[in-house]
Parts: C-alpha cells; structure tokens; sequence
C-alpha cells in the first residue's frame, strides 16, 4: 500500500536544508514545519550539518525501523561518516556502550540490565509513588505560584535514579547543574567537557568507595565488574554516568512539557484526571511519549555497508539521521498524527528508539510517567498555568527538549 503522503508534494527543490530546523513558535509540541514538508517528499532527504556535512534524514516511521534494526548502521562515533552533534571546535565522544557497536555493546550493556527488568521496575512503583505524593503534599503546603519543574519534574526521577544507583541525594544540584551543561545545545566544547569530568569524577570517587565496601545499590554491582576483570575503572564511571544522566534528566522533561501539553488539552487532561483505569493512564503515557519529542536532534548513525532503502542508496561511510518526533507523527502508522488522543494505542512509537540500542531504561521511564501522570492532576484537579502560554520558555538550546521552567498554580 502506499504511503498516504506520496505524491503529495512537488519534487524536492535542489537546495540542501539546513539541521537541525526551527519549530514553529506558535505549535512548540509539533515537529519543525520543514521536517513534515520533507516527510511528505519522501522518507529520505539529505541534510546539511553546522560542519557542512550531508548525512540522510530519515523522516518515515518505516525507513527509520529498518535503519535502527539493520547491522550495517554503526551507532559508534568514529565510524566514518557518522553525523555529529557537536558545535565547531567540540568533539563527540563515547557516552558509554550506546555509542558502540556489538559485540561490545551487548557485552557491556547486559551488565545492567537486572535492575532495569520490569519486574524489578515494578518492585519500585511503591517507593516512586510515596515520593510523587510526598512531593505534591510539599506543593499543596507551599507558595503558588510554583515551578513545577524544580520543585516536581526534577525531584522525582533524581530522587529514584540516586536510590537506584546509590548515589546521595544530597548532592543532587551538584549534578543537575553539570548534567544541564553537559546537554545544553550553546555550551562551548570547554564547558560541557568541564561539566563532564565534575561528574565522572565525582562517580569513580563513589566507584572507589563502594569497592571498597560494596552496597546493595547499582554503583556496587557495577565495581563488582571492576573487581572481576570485566570492565576497568574508567569504563565503569563512564556507564555510572550514562545512567545517571539518562536517568532523570530525560524523565524530568517529559513530566514537565507533558504536564504543559495536556494543560493546554483541557478535554484530554480531564480523561486523565478522572480516570480510576490503570490501562487508560498507560495509554495515556504511550501516547504522550508518541506526540511529544524530548530527544529532538535525532538519533545519529553511520553506514558500514551500501543499503539500498526508500528509493535511495545510503553509501558505506555517509552519515544517517532518524528523528523520532517525525517518525512518530507518520500518517501512515498513526491516522491524523498530529492531534493528542489518550485513548490512541500509540505502543508502535518510536520515542525509546529500535533494535539493540532501544532504551535501557523504558520500562523505569514508563512506569515513573504512569506514577506521575496518575498522581498529580487527581491531585491536584484544578493544576493550571501561571503564565501567558507565549511566555513559557522552551529548550531549543538543549540536546534534550522540554521547558526551563513551568510556573503552576491552583
């Protein structure tokens, strides 16, 4: 069957467009206007980065399965050809085994999977649960307005991703404040390399101690990897640092631009508000995690071998790039894509990626949503916005989307 978009649009004009594009001010949920125009033209489109290199965009839902499935795209960073993100004069490196290949990556990988299995994760829901109402009871007894984003969003994955990995709460600022540097679009190569090594150093401070006296937390699983010969010291705090950062920074601006986008869909907010139906608030979840788009600058990959894919031959050593907020938004898989519809089974998304580097960490990420998305509005029914809608500020400057503050009353 076709796509509902072929031949929708006059052929492509022969100039190049520029990546990342610009949103629309006025629609700050919906992806750029010129990625759904290119989506239209087809499901690839090469693209010009800040460093004048031409990878291939990927705008389909399709296309981008098969990308993220196939061996012969390289998520390592020095694979020839691989499209960085980086700012002129600032290099790229490993985050980890997600910037690598198997077998490495699997070897790597699978060391930390336990704690992320559901049934683990669901072991956890009490605790997110006491801490998301702990959290409301301190909103309810304070000030309005608020910030729900540093006084909620940020609290609440940090709070769980800490017990989790063994690291105190009490240092929490210390880390939100190099992780925001670290993922801020603007920050020099010297910044977000200093911020960086604040925080791995901080963590291999903590390797050394939990190897020293183990715990029964996630840091002391990883050290007992050291102490095996599996993994060196190095190589353990850059993945303590994957899961740290991966582990709330995300999550919070999810709950955050969430929150805003069903404030601003009063009919959906009220499903979710009056609902007793655990399936419709995972619904509701899948749905937001589909519509919304936290990691908005695409997931980057290189070609090892030519691949011959929606009427294009990617060539071995060209860069790829597949942006999940237009995959998501496909016709083709989600009928009138651009309205939020909580009753929709948007399970197909492709918000937590595909194939071996799908997200680690979805089902701590679903089950924390679900938590939070259930929690605050019952609880607070009235929860509305206490600013002009124009006057909330967006991260368009940051490698992860979502909004700087999110100023809530009631």
């Amino acid at each position: 069957m076709a796509h509902p978009l072929a031949g929708a649009v006059p052929e492509a004009p022969d100039a190049v467009p520029e990546f990342p594009m610009p949103r629309a001010a006025r629609c700050p949920f919906d992806p750029p206007p010129e990625l759904k125009e290119l989506q239209e033209r087809g499901p690839l489109t090469k693209v010009r980065l800040w460093d004048g290199s031409e990878p291939w965009l990927v705008t389909r839902y399709a296309e981008q399965r098969a990308l993220l499935g196939d061996p012969r795209v390289s998520a390592d960073t020095d694979t020839p050809g691989y499209p960085t993100k980086a700012s002129p004069g600032g290099g790229e490196g490993k985050l980890s085994f997600i910037m690598m290949d198997d077998p490495e990556h699997a070897r790597l990988r699978r060391m930390v999977t336990a704690p992320f299995a559901i049934k683990k994760v669901e072991a956890l829901r009490p605790t997110v649960q006491r801490i998301a109402d702990d959290l409301i009871d301190e909103l309810l007894a304070g000030p309005r307005p608020v910030d729900l984003v540093e006084a909620f969003a940020l609290p609440i994955p940090s709070l769980v991703i800490c017990e989790l990995l063994g690291v105190p709460y009490a240092d929490h600022d210390f880390f939100q404040d190099n992780t925001k540097t670290m993922v801020h679009r603007d920050a020099t190569p010297e910044q977000r390399g200093a911020a960086s090594r604040e925080v791995a150093g901080y963590l291999s401070r903590l390797l050394s101690e939990r190897l020293a006296r183990p715990q029964g937390d996630l840091l002391s699983g990883i050290a007992g990897r050291i102490t095996a010969g599996e993994i060196d010291h190095r190589q353990a705090t850059e993945m303590a640092l994957l899961l740290l950062i991966a582990g709330h920074e995300t999550t919070a601006n999810m709950i955050a631009l969430g929150t805003l986008a069903l404030l601003r869909n009063p009919g959906q907010l009220a499903l979710l508000r009056d609902t007793g139906d655990p399936k419709l608030v995972a619904s509701a979840v899948e749905e937001l995690l589909r519509y919304l788009h936290i990691t908005h600058l695409g997931r980057r990959r290189a070609v090892t071998e030519d691949i011959e894919i929606g009427g294009q031959v990617l060539r071995a050593g060209e860069g790829v790039i597949m942006v999940n907020e237009i995959a998501n938004r496909d016709p083709a898989v989600f009928p009138d894509p651009d309205r939020l519809d909580l009753t929709r089974d948007a399970r197909r998304h492709v918000a937590f990626g595909f194939g071996v580097h799908q997200c680690l960490g979805q089902p701590l990420a679903r089950m924390e949503l679900q938590v939070v998305y259930g929690t605050l509005y019952r609880r607070i029914p009235t929860l509305k916005l206490a600013c002009a809608p124009e006057d909330v500020r967006f991260k368009h400057d940051a490698f992860i989307y979502g909004v700087h503050e999110l100023p809530v009353s009631w």
